[in-house]
């Protein structure tokens, strides 16, 4: 059976890319295949708990700003 997960520098690139501010879930499900519960599951398994849950803060009062936002 073939392993999916994404090896060490590619999550660091999703992570990356999440931490943007300019780069939305679309652009990383483009790019990686990965949709936005998926983004979040692999934040939260390789973040710290306060870091996630600042990023989640950050991106629903960013989302409830704008129309257009992750």
């Amino acid at each position: 059976m073939k392993d999916t997960r994404p090896d060490t520098a590619t999550i660091s690139e999703i992570i990356e890319m999440a931490l943007s501010d300019h780069i939305s879930f679309d652009l990383i499900r483009a790019q990686h295949g990965l949709g936005p519960d998926q983004v979040k599951a692999l934040m939260r398994a390789n973040l710290k708990p306060g870091s996630y849950r600042a990023w989640r803060k950050r991106v629903r009062v960013f989302s409830d700003r704008r129309e257009v936002y992750k």
